[in-house]
């Protein structure tokens, strides 16, 4: 596992990673599996155990899905914690994806603003614009580059709702290529083994109020299917 998390960035306050495809931010009360990056950081800085209020999550300030690889800041003491916190609670942070979705948007940006709410099903969905019930949500949305059957985008999020984007492109009626979840049986399913959503860029301010910013490049595996598409 440690040869797969690439460490970005490092100093005494702050962890900044470069996510693999596959791995669990932390495991869920009362179940076993698969190595996650809490097992790899408490192996690796035993310090981080008693930063935050959950001993599940230590240092953990916000998350990517397992299938999601990219950007991810870890707090490694108790100050940079509640810095890290806070800004993502107050929206000061960037937080920037790549995502190749299914069909044609049809506008070069927008913002997507639907509350986003768990259904029975256990899955998120996206309620109409001021419905009771739902959590504040909102994306916004450049396109990079269009092909014939999909578009790449540049999302941005200013909440970090879970699925947040990949229940709002949904929604869109873009779904994500390789999103098993929300997607749309009838679309012909592209050859694609995971979702096509990385956490490219991740801005934050450390704890001398000094703003920070860090890019991820596409994984090998994302960046040849953009070729393939291209040919």
């Amino acid at each position: 596992m440690e040869e797969k998390i690439k460490i970005i960035y490092e100093d005494d306050n702050i962890l900044v990673l470069d996510k693999p495809v596959g791995l669990e931010i932390y495991r869920e009360e009362g179940k076993s599996g698969e190595p996650t990056l809490v097992d790899w950081l408490l192996l690796k800085y035993p310090e981080i155990k008693q930063v935050g209020p959950d001993p599940a999550r230590p240092g953990i300030v916000h998350r990517l899905d397992k299938g999601v690889s990219g950007l991810l800041v870890v707090a490694k003491n108790e100050a940079s914690f509640e810095n890290l916190i806070k800004q993502f609670e107050e929206r000061k942070t960037r937080k920037e994806y790549i995502a190749l979705v299914y069909g044609k948007v049809s506008k070069d940006e927008g913002v997507i603003d639907f509350p986003i709410a768990r259904a029975k099903s256990g899955r998120f969905a996206a309620l109409p614009p001021n419905h009771e019930g739902g959590r504040t949500a909102i994306t916004e949305y450049e396109i990079m580059e269009r092909f014939v059957n999909f578009t790449l985008l540049s999302v941005k999020i200013k909440t970090g709702r879970t699925h947040q984007i990949r229940v709002h492109l949904f929604a869109l009626g873009c779904p994500i290529v390789g999103d098993i979840l929300y997607n749309q049986k009838k679309i012909k399913k592209a050859p694609l083994d995971r979702i096509f959503l990385h956490s490219a860029k991740l801005g934050f301010y450390d704890l001398e109020n000094n703003w920070r910013e860090y890019e991820s490049e596409l994984p090998l595996e994302l960046k040849s299917f953009l070729e393939t598409l291209r040919r």
